[in-house]
């Protein structure tokens, strides 16, 4: 009986080192991945270009797994060496809390999750186990965590004065990068319009209405019904401008979006994501919501994964860039890579110079490539993250 017994204990063992040692990397292996693809040719005068560029990503998720953002990593597309060789400077965090079981861009409910059974086998603590909101809280700490052990090198941005204190240290020669936090979907608020206040406190500066589900908030590009704003979501909205959050229409239903463009009164992103003239894909954005946003004195975050842009390719970005461009000006296009997010791409953020170069090679200014590898969305930030 005892051999039985230690031997139940050995599986046992084996198996929770399995599951809390192991699978979390395999899972992230498998949904983020870099997959080479031929990129374009870097000329001398295109690095000395991209190294003075002040470069800005509006999104990605790299908070959601358990690795360190100090070190560089095996797997993913983010950590700070990385940013640092892609000579990033401001790189917008996204706190994903919540995913539907066989997510798809068509339909999904909100009665499942794949989200808390990652939370357990990461190890995270306890209270993030149930609670969407302390999820948030938690990837709020590990950034904190994180540019606390940076020796200086990440910084947790928070105010514009912040903002520029980066750049210029930037300008002087700095190798810093800005981390900004931001949310993928409000469910995190848990039906509280107070809760966004708490999340406001502990750093959030940007926010996405919807993920892949209908929420409290809003309907969703990818959910069942669809619908707009409810009266939770028309308050948060105010209550986001109010207080020096930006919205972020990235994944919201079309009702929504344009129930948001025809209240907002201060800048509205699509932090990632791609156009449908260019990538006919249900959550790429329409010309009028397109015309829409640049009302607002927003921008559209282009992605670099083939949902987005319908190729994996930087003359595919800079393609949905150039429709942008054309149809409402330079001043409303950036990056949004979505990178971390499950998505495959052609590279990760060390090689952000394949991007300029494609942008120099489809025959951009230098000064149109500063805006859209990081201008617009500074632009955007200091004058979204002012409270009222």
């Amino acid at each position: 009986m005892k051999k039985i017994l230690w031997g139940l204990a050995a599986v046992i063992l084996l198996a929770a080192i399995g599951f809390f040692g192991f699978a979390p990397a395999m899972v992230e292996s498998d949904m983020n991945k870099v997959v080479p693809a031929p990129l374009p040719r870097v000329t001398e005068q295109t690095r000395a270009l991209h190294d003075s560029l002040q470069i800005a990503d509006m999104h990605g998720d790299t908070l959601l797994w358990r690795r360190s953002l100090l070190d560089r990593a095996n797997r993913g597309q983010v950590d700070l060496p990385r940013l640092i060789q892609g000579n990033v400077a401001l790189q917008i965090f996204s706190s994903v809390t919540k995913t539907p079981k066989e997510q798809n861009y068509d339909s999904n409910g909100a009665d499942t999750d794949n989200i808390t059974m990652l939370t357990v086998a990461q190890l995270q603590p306890p209270r993030t186990w149930n609670s969407l909101l302390q999820r948030s809280l938690w990837h709020a700490e590990k950034l904190d965590r994180a540019a606390a052990g940076s020796d200086g090198k990440l910084r947790v941005i928070r105010t514009p004065a912040e903002l520029d204190r980066l750049l210029a240290d930037r300008a002087a020669g700095r190798k810093v990068v800005g981390g900004m936090l931001s949310i993928e979907g409000l469910q995190d608020m848990e039906g509280q319009l107070g809760n966004l206040d708490k999340l406001h406190a502990a750093g959030f500066r940007m926010a996405g209405l919807a993920h892949f589900f209908d929420n409290e908030v809003a309907g969703s590009m990818h959910g069942v019904r669809k619908g707009g704003l409810t009266p939770l979501g028309v308050q948060t909205v105010r209550r986001m401008e109010r207080i020096g959050m930006i919205v972020d229409i990235a994944h919201s239903s079309h009702k929504t979006v344009a129930e948001v463009l025809a209240m907002a009164k201060r800048p509205v992103v699509s932090s990632h994501g791609g156009v449908q003239a260019t990538c006919k894909v249900n959550r790429n954005l329409t010309d009028e919501e397109i015309r829409g946003v640049a009302k607002t004195g927003g921008v559209i975050g282009i992605g670099y994964w083939d949902a987005a842009i319908c190729s994996t390719a930087p003359a595919a970005i800079v393609n949905a860039i150039a429709h942008v461009r054309d149809l409402v000006g330079i001043d409303h296009v950036g990056l949004g890579s979505d990178f971390d997010g499950a998505v495959t791409t052609a590279f990760d953020t060390s090689q952000l110079a394949a991007v300029t170069q494609a942008l120099v090679d489809r025959g951009f200014t230098p000064e149109d490539i500063r805006k859209v590898m990081g201008g617009n969305v500074l632009r955007v930030l200091r004058a979204g993250i002012v409270p009222q």
